[in-house]
């Protein structure tokens, strides 16, 4: 089973936030706690937040980066 192709940015943008929220809560949850007792929990909880935060700001923020981008770069 394949997406229409009209889906295609926002599952970028959606993955793209899985992505860089993993890998900013790991580094953030690590540097701050370590590998202590807990991380996992820690870890998790973070991410949640993170993702909740990014994900409205990813879709409402995607339009104006696409108009942004359209006028900067040539057809």
């Amino acid at each position: 089973m394949k997406l229409n192709s009209k889906y295609a940015g926002t599952l970028t943008a959606v993955l793209m936030l899985i992505v860089m929220d993993t890998t900013m809560t790991f580094t953030m949850t690590t540097v701050m706690t370590g590998w202590t007792p807990g991380f996992l929990e820690r870890f998790t909880f973070g991410w949640l937040i993170g993702f909740a935060v990014g994900l409205p700001t990813v879709l409402l923020i995607m339009p104006l980066v696409r108009r942004l981008v359209c006028r900067v770069c040539s057809p």
